[in-house]
């Protein structure tokens, strides 16, 4: 929700800009990298006051998650503008993999700082590390060379802006049965919540196998995000998220159905090809529904409505979850076979519809 709700609410502002990149480098600076430096500061003060410590890292975690989404559109948008639609996949998929990879190895580190050093420096020296690699990354973007867009529309008012965008969702039919798809795809995704704590009670499991089942997520997101990179600038979008939702789909079934704690392994990595899926292609295909003006409100409209669905989803998974985990698995199943069924029969794929017919969006 962090990440997904502010951005609607900044896209009338980054859809001025000639250039985004002042915006994700200077006030990412400040609202995304700044607050992961605050949280080296909570376990200094654990031992003697432990509840401004959970106060300091609560407020540093939003801080950073809301700060994220407030930047997202801008660099979304620019991601857009530097690299060439058919390498897009290509580039998310791969950064992605490389990134996930590299979680393996971060993940060792921090393990053996927080079995070795004794508390609380074994979490500050683990959220100094992030601060500083978060910082080297925050030096490489600064480098990008973007450039810029002649606006040539002046800025709307708030009040005509919000107008718009019931106009974007009658106007533009193809735009509307993609964003229902995809809430149904988030709306599916509370199963995910439940799947360790599922496993681990059914079968009796220590807490040390939600370490294994994180390993086995890691490894379907790595696998999931080299595959539909490609796939994506090979053959668009819209199939990456159709078999994404499929692999979803196996993972509950199999959550619910699974004869042996074993299994469960498979479970995990069926459920990280799906969120890579959604990750890679959710994002990636909605730049290519609009003009290159209107793409930070398409961006916006799409993500924050992603994040009411996501803020929906848990809520109503722990509902159903106090008769039982299987009814959860099943209900996100179902709704993850709609939301396959409208994706694939529903929605046309913006980028052939584009190249086939003029541009029918709205301007």
């Amino acid at each position: 929700a962090g990440w997904f709700l502010p951005q609607l609410f900044t896209a009338s502002a980054v859809e001025c800009l000639p250039r985004k990149k002042a915006m994700v480098v200077n006030l990412g600076l400040l609202l995304e990298r700044a607050p992961v430096a605050l949280l080296a500061v909570a376990p200094l003060l654990a031992l003697r006051h432990p509840e401004w410590a959970l106060v300091v890292a609560l407020v540093a975690l939003t801080w950073h998650v809301a700060g994220a989404g407030f930047v997202a559109v801008a660099w979304q948008d620019m991601i857009a503008k530097i690299i060439p639609l058919k390498r897009r996949g290509r580039f998310f998929g791969l950064t992605n993999a490389l990134g996930t990879l590299v979680g393996f190895a971060a993940a060792g580190i921090s393990a053996r700082l927080l079995a070795t050093v004794a508390y609380p420096m074994n979490f500050l020296y683990c959220f100094a590390l992030a601060a500083v690699f978060i910082g080297v990354s925050w030096v490489f973007l600064a480098l990008v060379r973007e450039p810029p867009q002649p606006v040539t529309t002046p800025r709307p008012s708030p009040k005509e802006f919000w107008r718009r965008l019931p106009e974007i969702i009658k106007q533009d039919h193809n735009f509307t049965h993609f964003m229902i798809a995809r809430l149904c795809l988030a709306l599916a995704s509370m199963g995910g919540s439940f799947l360790a704590i599922s496993a681990i009670q059914r079968w009796n499991l220590g807490d040390s196998a939600a370490g294994y089942y994180t390993m086995a997520v890691l490894a379907g997101q790595a696998t999931g995000n080299l595959l539909f990179g490609f796939l994506a600038d090979r053959f668009g979008h819209m199939r990456n998220l159709v078999f994404g939702g499929i692999a979803g789909v196996l993972s509950y079934i199999l959550a619910w159905l699974a004869p042996s704690p074993g299994w469960s392994f498979v479970v995990f990595v069926l459920n990280g090809i799906g969120a890579s899926a959604l990750f890679v292609s959710g994002i990636m295909v909605v730049m290519e529904f609009s003009s290159a003006g209107r793409r930070p409100t398409y961006l916006g409209l799409s993500n924050t409505g992603t994040g009411i669905a996501g803020l929906i989803a848990p809520l109503l998974g722990g509902f159903l979850a106090r008769s039982s985990y299987g009814l959860v698995f099943i209900i996100s199943a179902v709704i993850g076979v709609l939301a396959c069924i409208l994706m694939a029969w529903w929605v046309r794929d913006p980028r052939w519809l584009n190249e086939s017919t003029p541009s029918s969006q709205p301007t």
